[in-house]
């Protein structure tokens, strides 16, 4: 006879509220494991569909998502892991694959902080009704809602989204454009987008220096800034130091150019 499971996180109460771009806080203060696997046991109840679950370069990032997984698993849906990956990517793919993508990321809040963002089934942000569903879920009693034992979901390490980002990311552009000639100066910032940036704009064509786009953590990741960084290996290149300033012109016209975290605001629909 199956069994319902006794999950080993926390189901005490804790509340949540949405703002204009998900919820955000100090990660290990506002933004919990505790948070992170209630909203996902949540998110399984009010959608019962495949999620999708990415996240940002912070160190905070890796414990919320396995929170965010555990709470889908426990739900009883499928959870697929996409591991570091941009915001738009977790919207695409999760609308390709007719289910919910989760985010964890506080976008451009300081490093302690962190956050987690929700994509229904059309790649685009939840209404203001569902996440107040979501909101009563999480600050309700859910002990009673564990999955049974043959009800429990999985959760699973997907591979190459990035490449599958890659080529839906260049076909929202026309045909003809190329970036043949360019050269790109690239500070990804340590954002999610150091893997597809660099690869995406070198299949477009573009010659990318890649000297800004390694991966840092720690105080290393708490200490660079997009705009000086990048200014500093245009001069050494002995370039038009103005690119630094005008980062949104540096794509036209120019020898050079200077791609901060652009390709991050892909569109995320056909």
């Amino acid at each position: 006879r199956p069994v319902r499971r006794r999950s080993t996180r926390s189901v005490s109460r804790v509340s949540v509220q949405f703002g204009t771009d998900g919820i955000r806080g100090v990660a290990g203060t506002d933004i919990t494991t505790s948070l992170a696997y209630r909203l996902g046991r949540a998110v399984a109840e009010v959608f019962s569909l495949t999620t999708c679950v990415g996240y940002d370069t912070r160190e905070s990032s890796p414990d919320l998502a396995a929170a965010v997984l555990q709470g889908l698993v426990d739900g009883g849906v499928t959870a697929r892991n996409l591991g570091v990956f941009t915001t738009p990517g977790v919207a695409v793919m999760a609308a390709e694959a007719n289910g919910v993508g989760v985010v964890i990321s506080a976008s451009h809040n300081p490093f302690a902080d962190n956050g987690i963002k929700l994509f229904g089934p059309d790649g685009y942000k939840l209404s203001d009704e569902l996440e107040l569903e979501i909101e009563q879920l999480v600050d309700s009693d859910m002990s009673k809602k564990l999955a049974l034992s043959d009800k429990l979901g999985r959760a699973r390490r997907i591979d190459g989204v990035q490449d599958r980002y890659i080529e839906f990311a260049k076909r929202t552009l026309p045909r003809n454009v190329s970036l043949d000639g360019l050269r790109i100066v690239l500070d990804c910032a340590n954002g999610a987008a150091y893997k597809v940036a660099p690869e995406a704009l070198w299949e477009l064509g573009a010659e990318v220096l890649e000297a800004l786009v390694r991966l840092a953590r720690g105080p290393a990741a708490k200490a660079r800034t997009v705009l000086g960084i990048s200014a500093r290996q245009v001069e050494e290149l002995e370039r038009d130091r103005t690119l630094a300033e005008q980062p949104c012109a540096a794509a036209r016209g120019r020898s050079w150019g200077l791609a901060p975290c652009g390709f991050d605001q892909a569109c995320t629909k056909r």
